[in-house]
């Protein structure tokens, strides 16, 4: 299969374009600075900005026929939500949910046409379950799970499978490298220190590195078990399962509980 990865420059993005070349598929892997994936061992490296119309439209056509599409570009703004400036909050939909949407709607319509392919969008545990100060974060993510939702009852009659990975706690920079504004101040100062170790309080110490989730999307793209929401983490099947299981009070009660989270 012919598959292109948004955002692979590190984390998810390129472990999946290295799980996917491994298992000896043709991986077109694009990052907005196509020179942080000079290493990479891959069919096609090119460059991508899904935040502008004209460098999709280019890499598409550069791309090729494409039989999987794996939408992970994206990043976070972190704080509270009256802290953190609309015009950040704009900028991260610009490319969590609008870059998405313009990828596929670029290549969507080749694969009907073919009656074959595979889109897999990158969300997150965040994406279903929303946590305090990643407000924002957490609504990119809930639109792009409703998007995938609707993608999959409108294209599954083309032949088309629609998956959506749900990422809890792993061992990436991206947390590090998340825009932050107002966390480390008072009140939420408070919140922020009682925050910080939750996912401590889930998986331990030791969290798993981004290579699961790229053979989790690696196995999405191959269609090793048909379903449109794929966890990914012990803590995501943990969270995600009480979350389906409960009422809003019981969830929010038994998450309190498990982090002791007295805010």
């Amino acid at each position: 299969m012919r598959v292109l990865i948004t955002g692979c420059s590190t984390g998810f993005g390129r472990e999946t374009a290295i799980e996917l070349a491994c298992r000896g598929h043709e991986v077109v892997a694009t990052a907005r600075r196509p020179e942080t994936l000079a290493d990479l061992d891959v069919a096609s490296k090119l460059a991508l900005d899904v935040d502008s119309d004209e460098s999709v439209s280019a890499a598409v056509a550069q791309a090729g026929e494409v039989d999987a599409l794996v939408n992970n570009a994206g990043w976070s703004a972190h704080g509270p939500i009256e802290k953190v400036p609309l015009q950040e909050v704009q900028r991260m939909f610009e490319t969590n949910f609008f870059g998405a949407a313009r990828m596929i709607q670029a290549i969507a319509p080749k694969m009907r046409a073919r009656k074959s392919g595979v889109i897999v969008n990158v969300s997150s545990m965040a994406g279903r379950v929303a946590a305090p100060l990643m407000g924002f974060y957490s609504a990119s993510k809930f639109a792009l799970e409703g998007l995938s939702e609707a993608l999959h009852l409108e294209l599954g009659h083309f032949g088309i499978r629609v998956v959506v990975i749900e990422p809890g706690f792993v061992k990436t920079s991206f947390r590090e490298n998340a825009s932050r504004y107002g966390s480390d101040d008072a009140p939420y100062d408070e919140l922020q220190r009682a925050w910080a170790g939750s996912d401590e309080a889930l998986i331990g110490a030791e969290r798993p590195g981004p290579e699961i989730v790229g053979v989790a999307i690696a196995d999405a793209v191959e269609g090793k078990r048909q379903a449109l929401r794929w966890p990914v983490g012990k803590d995501a099947e943990l969270v995600l399962q009480a979350r389906s299981n409960l009422d809003d009070a019981a969830f929010e009660e038994a998450m309190r509980g498990m982090l002791k989270l007295q805010w």
